[in-house]
């Protein structure tokens, strides 16, 4: 789908055609978990990478003993160093979108087997655990209790939660961004462009961790790269945040 509109909005794309571009059989959730008493959970860069590492590594149905594998970093692609011996790889979830922030973090997923994302996400949650209490010479519950979890229910959630994501960062510089209230739009792209812990990046075509993503289904919505640039600024313009949508 190309956008050919001149001011495109996130709720023009529902008008068109959505039975085509939207799935309804496609189970999504919106999954979040955040530091206990809101502490930070990611440190410096080494914990960020390390838990998207998580995300490629433990979204398999085979077992992963975290004590053992050798943490790899990513290549300049964003794409995993797999062995040769590497057996192949039978995905939980489809990663749509993510965003890690310092003291929680925002995924979007689909299922793609049985229970799928509650095996993933006990054992990312289990393994960065694990690793950061080492890391950091700690003891004791990281995460404030079991991830929440709230389904996709239908198009308007599932077409304004990648945004919602994706724009999470800007708590960072512009948190009055919940309350549209941005008045430097160029410099809230150009935060959001610069953070490079999230999905946002490589939605927009430049590569950062392209192999953790499935971006298929969002991309047959988005249309181009150069669409999603401009449905982002778009939204920022005019945010209308549906506190049904999200999970804080």
């Amino acid at each position: 789908m190309s956008i050919t509109n001149q001011n495109p909005t996130v709720d023009n794309l529902l008008t068109n055609d959505t039975g085509c571009r939207y799935n309804n059989s496609m189970e999504i959730y919106h999954v979040l978990n955040r530091g206990v008493d809101k502490r930070q959970i990611f440190m410096d860069k080494q914990d960020y990478l390390r838990f998207i590492h998580n995300l490629y590594e433990f979204n398999n149905k085979e077992k992963v003993e975290s004590t053992f594998y050798k943490f790899r970093d990513f290549d300049a692609s964003g794409k995993m160093t797999v062995g040769k011996n590497k057996k192949p790889r039978e995905p939980l979830v489809d990663i749509l979108t993510f965003c890690l922030m310092p003291n929680h973090y925002h995924l979007m997923l689909s299922p793609r087997v049985e229970n799928g994302i509650s095996q993933f996400m006990q054992k990312v949650n289990m393994g960065y655990s694990k690793y950061f209490n080492q890391k950091h010479e700690r003891v004791g519950t990281l995460f404030q209790g079991p991830y929440k979890h709230l389904p996709v229910i239908d198009e308007i959630h599932y077409l304004h939660l990648p945004f919602y994501i994706h724009l999470n960062p800007l708590d960072l510089k512009y948190p009055e961004w919940r309350e549209d209230k941005i008045s430097n739009t160029k410099g809230a792209l150009d935060f959001l462009k610069s953070y490079r812990w999230s999905s946002h990046l490589d939605y927009l075509g430049i590569k950062n961790f392209p192999s953790i993503l499935n971006m298929r289904h969002l991309m047959e919505i988005f249309g181009s790269t150069k669409d999603y640039q401009k449905l982002v600024e778009n939204y920022l313009k005019d945010i209308q945040i549906n506190p049904e949508i999200i999970l804080e």
